[in-house]
C-alpha cells in the first residue's frame, strides 16, 4: 500500500512524484521504461519564451526542472533580453543524454521514493475514490491518491505519410487500455497530435554557410539555489537557416502525401507549433520560415532541425531537408513524424488538478491537453503537492493568474478547455509584468515553503533576500542626488542635466540611467549587493506605475475570486442566461464568480445577471 503512485515517467511525473515524497508520503513512480524517465523525445531545450519562467516558478516552489537543466545545459541565453522584463525568459539547450541521466539519480536517492518498471492498464475504484491501479500482469497495487502523468502513451500512433505504427516515441510500445478504460469511468476522452522533426547528421551539413546563434556572454541559472555550473565561452553552437520557395513549392506539390492533409491524421494538432506544411499553407505570403540546427548531446552527433516538423513521407522529407541552405547533403538520421495520443477533456478538472469524475485521482501534462515539457512538469509539481494536501485534509494549492503562469496555464485548462495541445505564451498572462523572471522566488516560494518542499535555510535565504531590496530601495528613497554627486564622464555619457537635483529613486525612473551604473560609479553603496537584488529593485522602480496598475487590477480579480458560487446551485433556475452559457455553467461548475467569468461563451451580460441571482437567492440565507 502506498500513500500516492504516480503513473508516467516524463516530466509532469518526475515533479509529481519528487513533491509527494518530499513531503513524507510513501511514493511510488511507474514507468513502462526506466530508461525514458525525463526523456526528451522532441526539442533538446529547456525553457524558452514564458516557459523560462515557469522553470523558474518549478524552481521556486521546490521543484527539480531548474537544477537538472543548470547541471546539464550545453548552451544558454535569455530571450528578448532587450526588450521590457515582462518578456524575458531562459531557453537552454539541455543535453538529451546528462538531463535524464540526472533526473533518474535525483529521484533514485529521494526518500520515501519508489521506482517500479510496469505498464498500468486499469484503475481500482470504489465508491467514487480511487484505490490503486491494476498493471498489464493483472498485479494490484493499493494507493490512497493517483496522479496520471502518461504523456503522449495513451493509444498513441505514429504517422509518416500514409504509413503508420502504432508505438510511442521512440518506437515504445504504447498503453494500449488505459484510456479506454477511463473512458468507461466517466472521462471525455479527445485525441490530439504534436510532432518532432528530423535528427541530422552533423558531419553532413555545411555549417560555413549559416549563421551562429551562441550562448550568451552573461550567466544565468534556472534555479534560485545554484550559482552557475558552466564555462560560457565554452558553450555549443546553434545555427540558422531558412526555408526558401524551393522548399515551398514541394511542399505544396506534395501536400496531399502529408498524413494531416492527406486524411490519415485523426488528432488535432498544436496551433502555436504547427509543422513545417501547416506553415506553408496557413501563412502562404511569407517568403520564409526561419529553422534552427540544434544539437542534442554532447555524447552523439545528431542535429535537431528546430521548426521542421513535418508527417511527409521520407522520400518527400529527403527533398524538402536538401533544398535548405547548407544542407544540401545532409543525412538524415531520424525522419520526422506526427504523433497522435489520447488525452482527457480538462474541463473534468478542478483547479487542484484533481479529477471531477474520480476523488483522489489527479492528472498532470499532456493527458491534460498541454504541450511542452515546461507545461508538464508546472502541471506536475501541483498535482504533487495537491495530492499530498488531500491526504493531509488541508486546502489545495491554487495559484491564481496574477501569482504565476502555472496558475494561468491550469486556470485556462480547467475553464476553458482546449480542443488542441496548449501552450503557454507571453500574450496568454493578463498580469505578466507581476510574472517576470527575476521574481519567481518572490512570488512562490513561500508556498513551497509551507508545503514543506523548500527547507528552513532555503526561506531564510529568501527572507535576507527580501530585506536586503527593502533596504536599498529605502535608500534610494531617502538620498538625493545631483550634479556635484556625478563623475564627469558618466554626465557627458548620458548628457545628465540636473536642475536641483532629485532622489536616486527618481532618479533612476530615467530610462537611460541603470543602476549598475551607479553601482560601478560609487554613487550607491551597494557594491557587493548581488546583481538579483539590484535588478529587482531597478525592476520596481522603472516600472512602479504598470506595476501599481496591474496589481489594482488583480485585486479586483481577488475580490471577484471571494464571491463563491454554492456547489448547489441549480442554473436553470437562474432566468435570462444565454443558453450557452447556461450550458458551460453546469459543465464547468465554477465555484467563484471570477472563474464564471473566465469561461469561454459565458459574457459579462451572463455575470451580471448570475451576480443578481446569487445576492438575492443566497445572502437572505447567511
Amino acid at each position: 500500500m502506498y500513500d500516492i503512485i504516480v503513473v508516467g515517467g516524463g516530466h509532469a511525473g518526475c515533479e509529481a512524484s519528487s513533491a509527494a515524497a518530499k513531503m513524507g508520503f510513501k511514493t511510488l513512480l511507474v514507468s513502462s521504461n526506466k530508461k525514458n524517465i525525463a526523456d526528451m523525445p522532441c526539442n533538446p531545450s529547456i525553457g524558452g519564451t514564458a516557459k523560462g519562467i515557469v522553470v523558474r516558478e518549478i524552481d521556486a516552489l521546490g521543484g527539480l526542472m531548474g537544477k537538472v537543466a543548470d547541471q546539464s545545459h550545453i548552451q544558454i541565453k535569455m530571450l528578448n533580453n532587450a526588450k521590457g522584463p515582462a518578456v524575458r525568459s531562459l531557453r537552454a539547450q539541455a543535453d538529451k543524454i546528462t538531463y535524464p541521466k540526472i533526473m533518474l539519480e535525483t529521484l533514485e536517492n529521494t526518500p520515501n521514493l519508489e521506482i517500479l518498471e510496469a505498464m498500468v492498464e486499469d484503475l481500482i475504484v470504489e465508491d467514487n475514490t480511487i484505490k490503486g491501479i491494476i498493471l498489464n500482469n493483472k498485479e494490484e497495487i493499493y494507493c490512497k491518491a493517483l496522479i496520471l502523468t502518461t504523456g503522449t502513451y495513451l493509444r498513441s500512433k505514429i504517422l509518416v505519410g500514409d504509413k503508420s505504427k502504432e508505438e510511442g516515441p521512440h518506437g515504445e510500445k504504447r498503453s494500449n487500455y488505459l484510456s479506454n478504460n477511463l473512458k468507461r469511468l466517466g472521462f471525455d476522452i479527445q485525441r490530439l497530435k504534436t510532432g518532432t522533426p528530423q535528427r541530422l547528421e552533423r558531419s553532413s551539413i555545411d555549417f560555413s554557410v549559416l549563421k551562429e546563434e551562441c550562448g550568451d556572454d552573461s550567466y544565468w541559472t534556472f534555479s534560485f539555489d545554484n550559482g552557475p555550473l558552466y564555462d560560457k565561452d565554452k558553450q555549443e553552437k546553434c545555427y540558422i537557416v531558412y526555408t526558401n520557395e524551393k522548399t515551398h513549392q514541394i511542399i505544396r506539390d506534395n501536400l496531399k502525401k502529408s498524413a494531416m492533409y492527406g486524411g490519415y491524421a485523426e488528432g488535432i494538432g498544436p496551433r502555436y507549433c504547427p509543422s513545417i506544411e501547416d506553415k506553408v499553407v496557413r501563412f502562404a505570403d511569407k517568403e520564409r520560415h526561419q529553422l534552427f540546427l540544434e544539437p542534442e548531446s554532447l555524447y552523439y552527433d545528431d542535429i535537431y532541425l528546430q521548426g521542421f516538423s513535418t508527417s511527409m513521407p521520407e522520400d518527400v522529407q529527403e527533398e524538402m531537408v536538401h533544398s535548405l541552405k547548407g544542407l544540401e547533403h545532409a543525412k538524415i538520421k531520424k525522419y520526422a513524424y506526427a504523433i497522435e495520443y489520447d488525452a482527457i477533456n480538462p474541463l473534468q478538472l478542478t483547479h487542484s488538478l484533481e479529477t471531477k469524475v474520480i476523488k483522489n485521482l489527479f492528472t498532470a501534462g499532456q493527458i491534460n491537453g498541454t504541450s511542452g515539457y515546461e507545461e508538464a512538469a508546472g502541471q506536475g509539481i501541483i498535482a504533487g503537492i495537491n495530492a499530498g494536501l488531500k491526504l493531509q485534509n488541508k486546502d489545495p494549492l491554487i495559484l491564481k493568474r496574477n501569482e504565476s503562469y502555472i496558475g494561468v496555464l491550469i486556470d485556462d485548462l480547467v475553464l476553458k478547455g482546449t480542443k488542441e495541445p496548449y501552450r503557454l505564451l507571453t500574450s496568454r498572462a493578463e498580469y505578466r509584468l507581476l510574472l517576470r523572471h527575476d521574481n519567481a522566488d518572490l512570488r512562490l516560494r513561500e508556498y513551497g515553503f509551507k508545503c514543506g518542499l523548500i527547507s528552513k535555510e532555503q526561506k531564510e535565504v529568501l527572507d535576507a533576500k527580501i530585506s536586503l531590496i527593502e533596504k536599498v530601495t529605502n535608500y534610494l528613497k531617502e538620498n538625493r542626488i545631483t550634479l556635484k554627486n556625478l563623475p564627469e564622464d558618466y554626465k557627458n555619457r548620458f548628457n545628465i542635466n540636473l536642475t536641483n537635483g532629485l532622489s536616486l529613486f527618481d532618479f533612476i525612473k530615467r530610462p537611460e540611467v541603470k543602476i549598475s551604473d551607479l553601482n560601478e560609479y560609487g554613487i550607491i553603496p551597494f557594491k557587493t549587493t548581488s546583481f538579483d537584488v539590484l535588478e529587482q529593485v531597478e525592476f520596481n522602480i522603472k516600472y512602479e506605475g504598470y506595476i501599481k496598475k496591474e496589481e489594482q487590477e488583480a485585486q479586483k480579480l481577488i475580490k471577484m475570486e471571494n464571491k463563491q458560487i454554492p456547489n448547489d446551485i441549480d442554473y436553470d433556475k437562474v432566468k435570462n442566461l444565454a443558453s450557452e452559457a447556461r450550458q458551460k455553467l453546469k459543465q464547468v461548475r465554477p465555484i467563484t464568480l471570477a472563474q464564471a467569468s473566465r469561461i469561454s461563451g459565458v459574457n459579462p451580460v451572463d455575470i451580471g445577471i448570475l451576480a443578481i441571482y446569487l445576492k438575492k437567492e443566497y445572502s437572505k440565507n447567511e
